[in-house]
């Protein structure tokens, strides 16, 4: 969910990140929510030319949370990647699965990062 806070932090043309931690219900959750995961990453790929990076996690020693880091070109591509159907149908089915949801946006600092389709 994008906030007016967060829209106004970042300019367009500037690489924008987000980390979101999820906690499952338990194990069968859990499951279920990395197969959903994985079908909306599937699609991502092939239709997400601005996600430069979306990576599931598992933090060690917690076997009911995940980890999803995002990088995408703009602020703008993060827009059009939550206007997607398949990102549409992943926001509204995982929920049943989760206790909870934490989201953090990430302005950049500095870093390496997959060469984008725009030289920067």
């Amino acid at each position: 969910m994008v906030t007016a806070l967060t829209t106004t932090r970042r300019r367009n043309g500037m690489p924008y990140g987000l980390v979101v931690r999820f906690t499952a219900r338990d194990a069968a959750a859990a499951a279920a929510f990395d197969q959903l995961a994985a079908e909306t990453l599937e699609e991502i790929k092939a239709d997400e030319p601005g996600t430069l990076v979306y990576v599931s996690h598992v933090p060690v020693g917690e076997p009911t949370t995940r980890v999803i880091y995002e990088l995408y070109e703009d602020r703008d591509a993060f827009l059009r990647h939550e206007e997607q159907p398949h990102v549409k149908r992943f926001l509204a089915e995982r929920e049943q699965y989760l206790t909870n949801t934490e989201v953090t946006f990430l302005d950049e600092v500095a870093g390496k990062r997959p060469a984008s389709s725009q030289e920067r």
